[in-house]
């Protein structure tokens, strides 16, 4: 369907100006990023996991900023139907187009741009996702820590989808606000579970707060209860957006992208000047899962040591007790960042080092430099490991990534051999079960591992 929509959210105030820059920086190479992401978010009810499939699905459709003199408009061109009821555009995907043009255009030139910010300093790429999230409206000054990050696949079983609704439940009872990377599986449930529990407690505002970034959002849809969707430039802002912004995490089963979160979080908790600052972290899923805690605490404890796995509790088939440790750590929290006089809506307090936030492009070469030594300090191994796992990431679900691959062949990571036969292992147990591509597709490795 074709359809001209009204401007909500902070696009609704812009001046002739404003309009015109958004204009030109969507016709200086970012209109086919804004329009990947604008699909993704019209053809939300698609199921798959391959942004080139979609974009090959909807070959004729097409988006432009249309300009008024009291501001813009969108023009839709041959969007998917099921976007629209009654020849309507459903609210909730009106209100997330134009969290996209916020994020990729309105971003882009106002900050991108800005001499102010030096992308290659650590301070300042803070400063980013800082205005990147208060630009979203993201903050709630006066609020006490009351948001719940949760990690975990999109390529999930049934058993551990409605886990992750039942611990979503018990957080909601409990007044908490979920995070999540906004897409199906384990980024769906605890929202799910959280929206029937703030039903139950007459909660009015709830919080279903989405942060992506253009390769992910391409591939994987914004599920329908998301209502702040904000999307970062690349993987490394969307990540510290993650623990800046969230108090506490879950973590369910997930395959390389969950792995690759978890990596990034114990490298930045392993980091000495973080080492007194509280931060509740739990693994959790169904009895089912249990082998697959145990496989990926095993290989914390023999990369990164026990002192990692000092900084995350297990929990199996347990939601109530996950609810409970949550909220304990939450009050804990709130009494850490008023007694040191840090912001309750962004952790400004927290150390991440520039291996953490420097984006890493996944090429070939790139993947086969990456430095995979036992020997290393355990917080420099993790940034090294989180790369790994970003580029499977890439490899197996980013535009970009698959074509790279299909040209050039699978990645090739090498390093020393035990450490390479502990990552073979895990991604391994993640391919076996399904955790690299939705069930029923043929998943062909991106990677190789060079003993």
């Amino acid at each position: 369907m074709s359809a001209i929509i009204n401007p909500v959210g902070t696009m609704q105030v812009l001046s002739n100006r404003e309009v015109k820059k958004l204009q030109d920086t969507s016709q200086k190479g970012l209109h086919r990023l804004f329009r990947q992401c604008c699909l993704a978010v019209l053809n939300g009810e698609h199921q798959g996991d391959c942004a080139e499939e979609m974009m090959s699905m909807y070959q004729d459709f097409n988006i432009r900023i249309i300009q008024e003199q009291r501001g813009l408009k969108l023009e839709l061109i041959n969007a998917p139907a099921e976007a629209f009821v009654a020849g309507k555009l459903v609210r909730g995907v009106r209100e997330n187009l134009f969290s996209v043009l916020r994020d990729i255009l309105y971003v882009s030139s106002h900050i991108s741009d800005d001499p102010r910010f030096d992308g290659g300093n650590g301070t300042d790429i803070t400063h980013i996702v800082f205005e990147i999230l208060r630009n979203a409206g993201a903050f709630i000054t006066k609020q006490v820590p009351d948001t719940v990050v949760c990690w975990g696949g999109h390529s999930i079983s049934r058993e551990e989808y409605e886990y992750t609704q039942k611990v979503g439940y018990h957080l909601g009872l409990r007044y908490l606000n979920i995070c999540t990377g906004c897409g199906p599986g384990a980024m769906k449930g605890p929202m799910k579970g959280a929206y029937i529990a703030h039903a139950k407690q007459r909660v009015n505002h709830s919080r279903f707060i989405g942060l992506t970034e253009p390769g992910i959002i391409a591939a994987e849809s914004p599920n329908p209860i998301v209502n702040e969707l904000i999307i970062l430039p690349d993987i490394e802002k969307r990540l510290e957006a993650f623990v800046r912004f969230g108090h506490g995490i879950v973590v369910f089963p997930g395959g390389a992208g969950t792995c690759e979160e978890i990596l990034y979080l114990l490298g930045i908790l392993l980091n000495p000047a973080n080492k007194s600052m509280p931060f509740p972290l739990v693994f959790t899923g169904p009895a089912s899962a249990k082998s697959y805690f145990e496989d990926i605490d095993a290989f914390i404890g023999k990369t990164l040591g026990a002192e990692a796995q000092q900084r995350y509790q297990i929990i199996v088939d347990n939601p109530l007790e996950v609810a409970k440790i949550m909220r304990d750590g939450l009050e804990t929290v709130t009494r850490y960042r008023r007694q040191h006089g840090d912001a309750y809506y962004f952790n400004w307090l927290l150390t991440v080092d520039e291996h953490f936030q420097k984006p890493f492009e996944p090429t070939h070469d790139n993947m086969a430099a990456l430095e995979l030594k036992l020997s290393l300090p355990p917080h420099e191994l993790a940034a090294n490991l989180r790369r790994a796992m970003s580029g499977i990431v890439a490899g197996n679900i980013k535009e970009e990534g698959v074509i790279a691959i299909r040209e050039n062949g699978p990645f090739q990571l090498s390093g020393d051999p035990e450490l390479m036969q502990e990552i073979d292992a895990l991604l391994q147990s993640f391919v076996d079960h399904y955790r690299m591509k939705l069930p029923g597709s043929h998943y062909q490795p991106c990677y190789q591992i060079v003993q």
